[in-house]
């Protein structure tokens, strides 16, 4: 007899994530610029744990604790902070070992709002195979969650969120009936062959390109840097293991140094 295929919903907004969740899904927390980005360029590199957070204050207050603490606010760096939001900031052996408590506009907000799910891990289009992977290895209805904007719906973790269904979708284990599913996969559609240029005229892309921020945008959407799933655990992000990618991995340096090119 077959088996009853699971389902796979997405939800755009933290602000719309009581009317999604159940206690029985798997929830990834999507904030491609930059939050999720920056998570996993960290356990790349061999960071302990990160503990994320919503405010200043609290944050700041676990450097006496003996962690390294990061942050950001509207795209800019806080200051007295250890690092900002920077996928580069964290390419450094200074990491590997230690704790990072972390707080963002969007991202850390998004994953306070899932912890109380059955499991919670965090996507990016730098651990993208690896994601899905680790989606399927769990065996369980998924909900993709997009932090996007200050509650409000942004194009670029859509369109990762779309990228993920449809991926989930064509194992012949998904199926939906979600509207947001649908959305998701034909703005994927429409932007596959070339991210970048796609989303010229998202908000959150014109908001870093004022502030300088190209670079990190092009590598936020390169795909496969790393097969690393970071893992929400007792409050903790920490590293979930390696979900093979389905491509021959690129070292993060020659990445970094090709994107340092870009004019």
């Amino acid at each position: 007899m077959e088996l009853p295929k699971k389902q796979v919903d997405i939800c755009f907004s933290p602000a719309l994530y009581p009317y999604y969740a159940t206690e029985d899904s798997i929830v990834v927390v999507i904030d491609v610029l930059r939050a999720t980005s920056v998570m996993c360029i960290a356990f790349e590199y061999g960071v302990d744990k990160i503990l994320p957070l919503a405010s200043e204050e609290e944050t700041l207050s676990y450097r006496s604790k003996g962690y390294l603490v990061a942050g950001e606010r509207d795209g800019e760096e806080l200051a007295n902070f250890d690092f900002g939001n920077s996928p580069f900031s964290y390419m450094t052996p200074e990491i590997k070992g230690k704790k990072i408590a972390i707080t963002t506009t969007n991202g850390t907000l998004a994953i306070d709002v899932a912890r109380n799910a059955y499991k919670v891990a965090v996507g990016s289009f730098l651990n993208f195979d690896a994601i899905v992977n680790w989606a399927i290895e769990q065996d369980r209805n998924v909900l993709l969650l997009c932090a996007g904007w200050r509650h409000k719906f942004n194009f670029e973790d859509a369109i990762f969120a779309g990228a993920v269904a449809e991926r989930l979708i064509k194992t012949g284990q998904y199926e939906t009936s979600s509207d947001s599913v649908f959305v998701g996969i034909q703005l994927y559609n429409s932007a596959k062959k070339d991210m970048f240029s796609f989303l010229r005229k998202s908000s959150h892309r014109i908001r870093l390109k004022k502030l300088n921020l190209k670079k990190e945008i092009k590598f936020c959407f390169t795909i496969n840097k790393t097969d690393i799933v970071p893992v929400l655990e007792d409050n903790h992000l920490v590293n979930g293991g390696k979900f093979k990618t389905s491509k021959a991995k690129k070292s993060i340096e020659k990445s970094y140094n090709m994107t340092n090119s870009i004019a």
